[in-house]
């Protein structure tokens, strides 16, 4: 991995952690944790093949936090000269010495750390200058109004690059850090006219560019998905099957993280309070953490609190086998960290029953008749509960086919039944940040029209 993309080097960024850690050693910290990082970017933006926006940045930090005891301070600084460090350092020490004590504060144990990681291929920079990012983002846009003629406008396309490094250390032994990439072209079309007019939108997002879908085929199928919105009804209200095309149905995913993690967990503010070991979802679903994919977007040697990540079984068969926990929470539940401090890495959600040709097609064949949901609007989850209302649109299907597009409804229903009443899981699997997952077809919700 190369660092000339950066100011600073791998080896001068881990010279500063060790310094400030040796800063507040002196300070009179009894412990410190400490990252520093840096990156820069590019992003253009284009509508109606229209330069809009141009921005580059360059960014960098370091974050300290120092104990003293189970007290603890925060602090941070873009100066990374000697004296503004240790002005950094001194504040944190500061706020350490006026917070109360909290008896699950501090690092990690030494035995959970990673003190050799692996290096996962996270890093591909993108030497591509400002006029050939304004391009691909003008042929992605070309692309969609070349579809047919009643995509009639643009809401923009874009292009952003980012390509960043960090070390992260403490002062039980920890250091590491790595070079890391992300890369995204999206665009989003705007079919019909006055009233009737739909939009929609597509991007491909990935570490290693070369990987990245063509401009012209983000394009098409931006196009194709806002021409199909056309001349869109609402529905009465009525009891049916729901199907979660793919995109959504990893927000289904996130639900069911955001329900089994640490914080939910200690505070009792979860529908999903004291399910481990128990039966949540239906004996057809497995749910798997793999931290250590090469160039995984959610692929991660150790966690934010410098902790080995592992491969594991989230859920078996149904029942859930272990939350996201960082150490604080672990702590607070009498359990271990998980190495989820900074959320999941890489969940799939998978079904024992799904087979190679359960494409989209076979999942609306599945479903018979039903709700198709390719947009939700507002965030109408209630963790606590587990009550779910959010509005949304898609499409009306009979006997497996699309009849028209529908809008202006509302889906309802409780998480804890909607988990438990997953029937299918599509082979049309799309990664969406650190989740994949096929689409997933709910048995009953309630769809309520105007």
């Amino acid at each position: 991995m190369s660092d000339t993309h950066f100011s600073h080097t791998q080896d001068q960024l881990k010279q500063l952690a060790r310094d400030v850690l040796a800063y507040a050693k002196q300070q009179g910290g009894t412990d410190c944790a400490v990252e520093i990082s840096e990156g820069s970017g590019l992003s253009v933006s284009v509508r109606k093949s229209t330069i809009e926006t141009i921005e580059q940045n360059k960014d960098k930090g370091m974050g300290v936090t120092v104990f003293i005891g189970q007290r603890r301070g925060n602090a941070s600084t873009s100066d990374f000269s000697p004296a503004a460090l240790k002005a950094t350092v001194e504040a944190a020490y500061n706020i350490a010495r006026f917070t109360a004590d909290d008896d699950c504060a501090g690092l990690a144990d030494a035995d959970q750390l990673e003190m050799q990681p692996r290096d996962l291929q996270l890093f591909y920079p993108w030497d591509i200058s400002t006029a050939e990012a304004v391009a691909l983002a003008q042929r992605a846009e070309a692309a969609a109004f070349a579809v047919d003629p009643r995509v009639t406008n643009s809401e923009g396309a874009g292009v952003h690059v980012q390509q960043s490094h960090f070390v992260a250390a403490n002062s039980r032994g920890f250091i590491g850090g790595y070079p890391y990439s992300r890369h995204t072209l999206s665009v989003a079309p705007i079919a019909g006219k006055g009233a009737k007019m739909q939009r929609d939108d597509w991007y491909s997002s990935v570490r290693d560019a070369r990987l990245m879908s063509s401009p012209e085929a983000i394009g098409r199928y931006a196009a194709e998905r806002a021409l199909a919105r056309l001349n869109a009804r609402t529905i009465d209200t009525r009891t049916c099957p729901v199907l979660f095309e793919a995109p959504l149905a990893a927000g289904l995913l996130g639900a069911f993280v955001q329900a089994t993690s640490g914080g939910a967990l200690y505070r009792k503010s979860t529908f999903l309070l004291d399910s481990l070991g128990k039966q949540v979802l239906p004996k057809h679903i497995q749910i798997t953490e793999d931290p250590h994919v090469i160039g995984g977007v959610g692929s991660a040697p150790f966690d934010e609190e410098g902790v080995r990540t592992h491969k594991r079984d989230v859920v078996r068969d149904g029942v859930v086998q272990g939350y996201f926990l960082s150490t604080y929470s672990a702590r607070k539940l009498g359990m271990q960290t998980t190495g989820n401090a900074g959320g999941s890495h890489n969940l799939s959600l998978t079904s024992s029953l799904t087979e190679s040709g359960d494409d989209f097609a076979a999942m609306l064949r599945k479903m018979g008749t039903g709700l198709l949901v390719t947009e939700l609007m507002g965030q109408g989850t209630n963790y606590v509960t587990g009550d779910y209302s959010r509005g949304a649109s898609g499409f009306w299907v009979e006997n497996g086919v699309i009849q028209y597009p529908v809008e202006e409804i509302t889906i309802a229903g409780n998480m804890k039944d909607m988990l438990a009443q997953i029937v299918a899981v599509g082979a049309d699997v799309l990664v969406r940040g650190t989740k994949q997952t096929g689409s997933i077809l709910i048995e009953n919700m309630v769809v309520a029209g105007g």
